[in-house]
């Protein structure tokens, strides 16, 4: 005899075998009980949540001789034969293929026939969103008066593509996604009932792969099962069988991508591609681990680790992961890596793809969005309290000690401030207060500026491209800031807009006098 799949063989017969749906299963059978069955329904959820198995055990209790609190015996000769599929009660149709106008009108035909035996015909339409226009549209007026001994049963996975005038008409049930718990002791009721032995933490694995559907996850077990057939089902193998990556890796990941080790990183993609793992699933796993930081960022009392569904090893990888990156920067990448998991659906040179987007996420400079820039900044910041604390790397014939090293940092300083004119230092000291004064659009632009000085004491507005640059140069906005200049420096200031090359630091180019001074560059929002 061929061997049946897991997930057909261990289809639920009766409502207590139903998992994860128990605001659906309670309904149905309390209707059944009382007595007050409807016409139509209609189930929708994602894939392999139970809608066509609910369905199918509904019509068998609606039909049963003697039903036992709600749910179907399974003994009479009516839940035998609908169990058989025999039955000419039950009829299941897959709307997928049988769209048009004519089959609507052949089971319009069939309707007005009452049942030869049981009590209702019942009519499981799988994949309703799929019928025609034409074909609804047929289907309207007997869908919502049919004859009593009629019920529709309309299946879907996608409810947005349900006219509102058949959902008017039918009882809908949300099926929702199954939780990895849920999962998990379903797929261990039934290795015990098949005699396999297997580790919790594999089948937790299986779970979290099948994403809330109860149908793929015995799929996967199947599959893992099928591996090693009389051998342990071992997280490893797991990991193994399904193409996926540990944990581990993704923290690695994590910290080589935070330190800019472009060849570290490179060398676990191509581990990856060797283990023979699946990009897409890569990414996607990636992106759910970007997730899970997160939550752990923005959660302040821990209390968001209930959601994350992970093992106390990983969760101790991601609270120390948590504390590489700002929340800006979890956002970047999170944008970054749902843009690439979408693209290497189409790609055809995935590892190229994969590559190029790890590199993005370590190299802020190559993207122009606010998320890149203000990573970028923060990595500036980090550079410069490295000088502010000493961390920049002296010669050793130049460690003479303490006060030497403090003179080597306050030097350029110094030599800043002698340097500077009086009426440029007081624009400086009131770039805040002035920005706070300009009107909303010339805000806008000189939030952008970042000013510096050149030889002769004429203060520099530097911008990164051309468009500020000419915006500032409009003879309206720059007869204000030269009255706001003017009036804070108590003399007539000097001063000349420049474009700077975005491509490269910006104290490379010219002197920060915001850093120098140590004035907060606030932005200021309406």
């Amino acid at each position: 005899m061929s061997y049946t799949a897991l997930y057909r063989k261990f289809r639920p017969l009766v409502f207590e075998d139903v998992k994860g749906q128990d605001h659906i299963v309670t309904t149905l059978r309390n209707q059944i009980k009382n007595g007050r069955i409807g016409h139509a329904y209609l189930f929708c959820g994602t894939r392999g949540t139970g809608k066509t198995t609910a369905a199918k055990i509904f019509a068998k209790a609606v039909n049963c001789e003697s039903p036992r609190d709600g749910s179907p015996c399974g003994e009479c000769p009516m839940c035998r034969s609908i169990a058989a599929g025999t039955s000419m009660n039950v009829m299941e149709i897959d709307a997928a293929s049988n769209t048009g106008v004519d089959n609507i009108r052949q089971i319009i035909e069939e309707v007005s026939y009452p049942p030869t035996e049981g009590k209702y015909k019942v009519y499981i339409m799988d994949e309703a969103h799929m019928l025609s226009e034409g074909a609804r549209n047929a289907l309207l007026k007997t869908l919502e008066e049919p004859p009593s001994y009629v019920i529709f049963i309309l299946a879907t996975t996608e409810l947005h593509r349900i006219p509102i005038t058949i959902m008017s008409r039918c009882q809908r049930y949300d099926f929702r996604r199954m939780s990895i718990d849920t999962i998990t002791a379903r797929m261990q009721e039934l290795m015990e009932a098949e005699g396999y032995d297997a580790d919790e933490k594999a089948l937790r694995f299986v779970a979290k792969t099948a994403d809330g559907s109860m149908r793929d996850g015995l799929s996967l077990l199947d599959k893992c099962v099928a591996f090693g057939y009389s051998e342990k089902l071992t997280y490893e193998r797991a990991l193994e069988i399904l193409g996926a990556v540990d944990n581990s890796v993704y923290s690695r990941l994590m910290r080589g991508i935070s330190a800019s080790d472009v060849t570290g990183v490179m060398e676990l993609i191509e581990q990856a591609v060797m283990q023979g793992r699946e990009l897409g699933q890569f990414c996607a796993d990636l992106l759910q681990y970007l997730r899970n930081i997160m939550l752990l960022k923005v959660s302040e009392s821990g209390d968001m680790e209930e959601l994350l569904n992970v093992s106390p090893e990983h969760l101790t990888l991601l609270k120390e992961d948590t504390e590489l990156f700002s929340l800006e920067t979890i956002f970047r990448y999170i944008n970054v890596v749902s843009e690439l998991t979408a693209k290497l659906k189409y790609s055809t040179q995935k590892r190229i793809t994969l590559e190029t987007y790890m590199i993005r996420l370590m190299k802020p400079m190559m993207d122009k969005d606010t998320l890149s820039l203000v990573q970028r900044v923060e990595e500036l910041e980090k550079k410069l309290e490295g000088l502010s604390s000493g961390e920049i790397a002296i010669s050793p014939a130049n460690t003479g000690g303490d006060a030497q090293a403090q003179a080597v940092k306050e030097e350029p300083v110094k030599r800043l401030e002698a340097a500077l004119p009086d009426d440029v230092e007081r624009v400086v000291n009131s770039w805040n207060e002035i920005k706070g004064r300009t009107g909303h659009m010339l805000k806008g632009y000189i939030s952008r500026v970042t000013p510096s000085v050149k030889e002769g004491g004429v203060l520099l507005l530097c911008v990164p491209d051309d468009f500020i640059a000419e915006q500032l140069k409009q003879s309206e906005n720059r007869d204000i800031l030269k009255e706001l200049f003017n009036e804070y420096a108590g003399a007539e200031v000097k001063f000349e807009i420049t474009v700077y090359d975005d491509s490269r630091s910006f104290e490379s180019q010219y002197v920060n006098l915001l850093k120098a001074m140590n004035i907060d560059n606030i932005q200021i929002v309406d």
